[in-house]
């Protein structure tokens, strides 16, 4: 069963929220060649939750926090900015903060 992505912008953002799936996430995360281990999934939920409380998405250190684990445990499981990959398969706005 393959999973129709709807229209991404340049740096593979859904153009709307309103389009994202747990499904579309995952399809998204394998379209770009990227693995989505258990963890990763957890992250992603998390910065969805938090942004359902905030209407905004945490900058990295905000983001450890919340989910009570080191920045560099983070960035060794993504291997680039967490943050990016996060929202970008959480269906999210991109990070102010990320280049």
């Amino acid at each position: 069963m393959s999973v129709e992505i709807p229209e991404r912008d340049g740096d593979g953002y859904l153009l709307s929220m309103d389009n994202w799936t747990p499904e579309i996430g995952k399809a998204m995360a394998e379209a770009d060649g990227v693995e989505l281990t258990d963890a990763k999934w957890e992250q992603i939920l998390k910065a969805r939750e938090y942004y359902d409380d905030q209407a905004v998405v945490p900058p990295i250190r905000k983001f450890s926090k919340f989910i009570n684990m080191d920045q560099k445990e983070l960035f060794a499981q993504w291997k680039t900015g967490p943050m990016k990959p996060i929202t970008k398969y959480g269906g999210l706005p991109k990070p102010t903060g990320c280049v």
